[in-house]
């Protein structure tokens, strides 16, 4: 019995069961069959999983990113993104990796990020003479940018789970993040480069109009700096950060930008309603699968298993790196995270591996697999929007790949990368 729920759950994923589903079932089939629980004890501990502080963060930011998609922000940050590397070979491209960058701050969500720069970004590169199949590439990698730079969903569920602050893994996640932008940048003018692909703009902006750029973006950065201003010196909370948000990109909107209506007030609260109970009816299905392997120690037994495969602190990151990448190919990343996280904690930090590193290299890996066949959705997201086949993607996608399962190293061996900043702002 103690490992036929996580072969069903398996069996079901292979089946094409909607993730939620196929670990509610796995969970209940426990549940059926053990002796001494009662049935209602599946419907306690599915329900438990919301009663939770920090993941009141999650509809927070997501009601604010759908506030600042309607509120002009996003056509703003194009703007200025457009401003700074519009010259630059490949700019449209560029363009796009920056606009991710800046849209990190302000969307915890990169399948909403793909699918609004593939539809705003993706078509107009098509309409210059860009490959389809680039254009879903890049906007699709470029997204993966989104839920490292704070706030992201991603940091949320895992300091949740493992007991992290939440507030020193949104911090850690900005050079990590910043990291993926470079390398994605060098990796579009090298492509660019060797295809063509010409600049939007003939020469650089002059200082007048990036100034005039930057001051219109002023509203849409003011909130990243909101944000972890607030959380650096104490005046709120992650989760309080997400309540903060929504008010003041509203205000931003209402009152700054004077783009934001009342009349759209339902549509917000329709897409954060949707769009959070997508995310939290994960979280329940695996508080139920959880309880299941928290009973059968499963946690554990993977501990001491991955502990007896090696100490060695470079060789289990790598190890788990590997495994990740896999799973990250077959699961979607918010599930395997949810899975994982309670199994791959307490073996790395018996080795002296510190959590919160290890919680952005598990968060990357993992937000990496939206991009990867054969179930990546941000892959899915944009090729469905430009019409591009997966063969084609994987084709032209994979220099964008490459670069970034290279930033993956070197922030999984250079611990300084993510805990750096933290540790400088926060203290030890």
């Amino acid at each position: 019995m103690d490992y036929l729920p996580a072969l069903l759950m398996f069996a079901l994923f292979v089946l094409d069961i909607p993730i939620a589903f196929g670990m509610a079932i796995a969970a209940l089939s426990f549940f059926v069959f053990a002796d001494g629980l009662p049935l209602r004890v599946f419907v306690q501990k599915f329900v438990q999983s919301t009663d939770s502080f920090p993941l009141l963060a999650v509809p927070f930011f997501i009601c604010a990113g759908s506030i600042m998609n309607r509120a002009g922000i996003t056509r703003r940050l194009l703007n200025l993104a457009d401003a700074l590397v519009g010259h630059m070979v490949g700019g449209i491209a560029q363009a796009n990796v920056v606009l991710a960058t800046l849209m990190g701050g302000l969307s915890a969500s990169s399948n909403a990020e793909a699918a609004m720069q593939a539809k705003m970004l993706g078509t107009e590169m098509v309409r210059r003479g860009y490959s389809a199949g680039f254009a879903a590439a890049i906007t699709a990698c470029a997204a993966v940018i989104t839920p490292i730079i704070p706030p992201g969903i991603g940091l949320i569920i895992y300091g949740y789970l493992s007991d992290v602050s939440v507030g020193r893994l949104f911090i850690g996640g900005i050079v990590p993040g910043l990291l993926l932008c470079v390398g994605l940048m060098v990796t579009v003018h090298w492509v660019s480069k060797k295809r063509g692909y010409k600049a939007m703009r003939e020469r650089r902006v002059p200082m007048r109009e990036l100034g005039r750029a930057f001051v219109d973006g002023l509203g849409a950065l003011s909130i990243i700096a909101f944000i972890l201003i607030g959380i650096r010196y104490g005046i709120f909370t992650p989760t309080e950060a997400g309540a903060m948000t929504v008010v003041y990109a509203a205000l931003i909107g209402t009152f700054w930008h004077r783009e934001l209506k009342w009349a759209a007030a339902p549509k917000i609260i329709l897409e954060t309603v949707l769009a959070t109970s997508a995310v939290m009816v994960i979280i329940c299905a695996a508080g139920a699968f959880g309880f299941y392997m928290s009973w059968e120690r499963i946690p554990a037994r993977g501990a001491e298993f991955l502990i007896k495969l090696t100490r060695e602190p470079w060789l289990l990151l790598l190890m788990i790196n590997v495994g990740l990448i896999v799973i990250g190919m077959l699961i979607e990343g918010t599930a395997a995270l949810i899975l994982l996280t309670p199994i791959l904690v307490p073996a790395v930090t018996k080795v002296g591996i510190d959590p919160l590193h290890f919680g952005l290299v598990m968060v990357v890996n993992l937000t990496l697999g939206g991009v990867t066949p054969p179930v990546g959705t941000m892959m899915f997201t944009t090729c469905s929007i430009l019409r591009v086949k997966i063969e084609t993607f994987a084709k032209e996608g994979w220099p964008m790949m490459l670069s970034m399962f290279i930033v993956l190293m070197l922030i999984t061996y250079v611990p300084g990368l993510v805990t750096w900043l933290p540790t400088r702002l926060m203290g030890p």
